[in-house]
């Protein structure tokens, strides 16, 4: 790969198989250069968060990014629409996408890139069409409209129909129709259930006062922007958005202190030593953690928050608490249907993101599926570029076409302007592999199971963690043997 300027543009020159191919350098996903990425084969991974293109043709190949490079002909363009189909007259055939979030989006787009010609709805509860939900806890006095994937007009383009402000109440697969809150019963051919989940409240008294804030919503996220400026901040919760919003909140809250229920932020994701170094940035930014304890209740004077107490019998003044301790999902009108869910209510897919119900699919935060890096095992994973591959496998297997779910899961996390990625599915870790500087901020983390790298985590290390996804995606162990050496040419850092 090679990068070079025309005309003020930034072109990928690539040469694979005796052809020589120039694209668009910039990811289309937050414009990464992709000379700085991993190319394996006949495709090349974004440094940043994981997108991957064909190289002879531009095409997106793995999310999170939504569009295609361009091509040498059109480099003027940053990025590219695959070329898409619309309805065509007389095809009666109806798929009906539950979710108005990005796997129901990728569902849609996929159908009508495979050509497909039938009706397509995509309902929403909210009001807002599908945008760009990883933004909301690391930008959050976000407009709406800068975060939308999609203007209205490619819904119309392509006859993707949009319902928003509408929420199902039941599903019949015997009668293949789903009744709506407002009434209104639609019949489909082919379902797909990607309703996502939604923010789990505490359980203590005190929860009904005002300030107490859940980030699920651009209008959430500017409600919390607003409230925190200048006031005392508590946290609780220590996942991926808990540390994010405090991260946030730092030099705009007066205080901000994080309440976490393990040892450590990230314990059971990251596990302890990365947990330990992102403790230990934020501490240094003067946040204050109470780790190992829970809130017990929730004190107020005229109806808002004045201070919370812990278990541990501390109490701590508080002007805003934000809650972030997990979710609850939207599987409610699923049930008395035949669709098999787990104990925690999720809904058990196959590889094809196929239900145990005929013509009913399942994608995103609420699907238990196969993950193929960790052996099949069926997991849950909220990851947005999960969410859109998923989406994509069920289009295409709604249409016949037989296609397995193979993405290696790819996370990013932004704390004090830093990003921390992460890619593979590290859960039952029993060693870890340490690389970089700790103190320095630039660490590479390689989890192993079995003498074998399941995932990584790195800091200031790119493109090494791209260049993990990219082995674990075409099934090459990682040995032991190889994430110990000092010799680093397999994570191609330049």
């Amino acid at each position: 790969m090679k990068e070079v300027e025309v005309g003020h543009h930034s072109v990928l020159l690539t040469h694979f198989d005796g052809k020589y191919s120039a694209l668009g350098n910039q990811c289309t996903h937050y414009g990464a250069p992709l000379s700085q990425g991993v190319v394996s084969g006949n495709r090349v991974r974004c440094p940043w968060h994981g997108s991957c293109f064909n190289i002879c043709t531009g095409d997106l190949e793995e999310f999170p990014g939504i569009d295609s490079l361009p091509c040498h002909k059109d480099l003027r363009r940053q990025k590219r629409i695959r070329s898409m189909g619309a309805a065509v007259p007389g095809v009666a055939h109806t798929i009906l996408l539950l979710g108005g979030g990005i796997a129901s989006l990728m569902c849609a787009e996929t159908l009508r890139q495979e050509r497909f010609g039938g009706r397509i709805i995509m309902v929403s509860r909210d009001h807002l069409l599908p945008y760009d939900k990883t933004r909301l806890s690391k930008v959050m006095n976000v407009e709406s409209d800068t975060i939308v994937l999609r203007r209205m007009e490619f819904y119309h383009q392509y006859d993707i129909e949009v319902w928003l402000r509408k929420e199902a109440l039941s599903v019949d697969t015997e009668k293949k129709t789903v009744t709506f809150k407002d009434g209104l019963v639609q019949n489909y051919d082919q379902l797909l259930i990607s309703t996502g989940c939604r923010a789990k409240a505490l359980d203590v008294p005190g929860t009904k006062l005002s300030n107490i804030k859940m980030l699920e919503t651009p209008e959430d996220a500017r409600q919390i922007h607003a409230a925190c400026m200048g006031s005392n901040v508590v946290l609780v919760g220590t996942s991926f958005v808990g540390m994010e919003v405090a991260s946030y909140l730092l030099d705009k809250a007066s205080s901000v202190t994080v309440i976490g229920s393990s040892d450590l932020p990230y314990q059971n994701t990251l596990g302890r030593e990365v947990g330990r170094i992102t403790m230990m940035m934020l501490s240094e930014n003067n946040v204050k953690f109470y780790m190992n304890d829970m809130v017990a209740e929730i004190k107020g004077v005229n109806g808002k928050v004045k201070e919370v107490v812990l278990k541990s019998g501390k109490v701590i003044p508080t002007d805003v608490l934000i809650v972030g301790i997990g979710s609850i999902p939207n599987s409610e009108f699923l049930q008395g249907t035949k669709i098999q869910m787990n104990q925690k209510k999720l809904v058990i897919v196959d590889k094809s993101m196929r239900t145990n119900v005929p013509d009913v699919f399942c994608a995103g935060d609420l699907a238990s599926f196969p993950l193929a890096v960790a052996k099949n095992q069926l997991v849950n994973i909220g990851h947005w570029q999960m969410a859109q591959a998923q989406g994509r496998v069920a289009a295409r297997n709604m249409l016949g076409k037989e296609t397995e779910l193979t993405s290696v899961p790819f996370y990013w996390t932004v704390l004090l302007g830093k990003t921390i990625r992460y890619a593979g599915y590290g859960e039952g870790y029993t060693e870890l592999v340490m690389k970089g500087n700790i103190q320095e901020h630039k660490f590479l983390a390689l989890y192993l199971k079995n003498d074998e790298v399941i995932a990584a985590a790195g800091l200031n290390f790119d493109p090494a963690v791209s260049a993990v996804a990219e082995r674990l995606s075409s099934g090459k162990v990682i040995t032991k043997k190889e994430a110990q050496s000092d010799d680093l040419s397999w994570l191609q850092m330049s």
